[in-house]
């Protein structure tokens, strides 16, 4: 089981993602569509590659 929440550093606007932390996978979709937008998913292995990986680190 897993549940869907955005950071507290999100503006109120929805202008963010919410992100959905599983026991085997995550989530991520756009906090403006309320949940009826499209959704990725990654394996927790693919996710935690993404994160250690500084692809988005500016």
């Amino acid at each position: 089981m897993g549940k869907w929440f955005k950071s507290s550093r999100s503006p109120q606007a929805n202008e963010c993602v919410e992100i959905f932390l599983g026991d085997d996978r995550v989530g991520v979709r756009d906090t403006k569509d309320h949940g009826r937008g499209p959704e990725l998913w990654f394996t927790a292995r693919q996710w935690d590659t993404f994160l250690t990986s500084g692809i988005w680190k500016r």
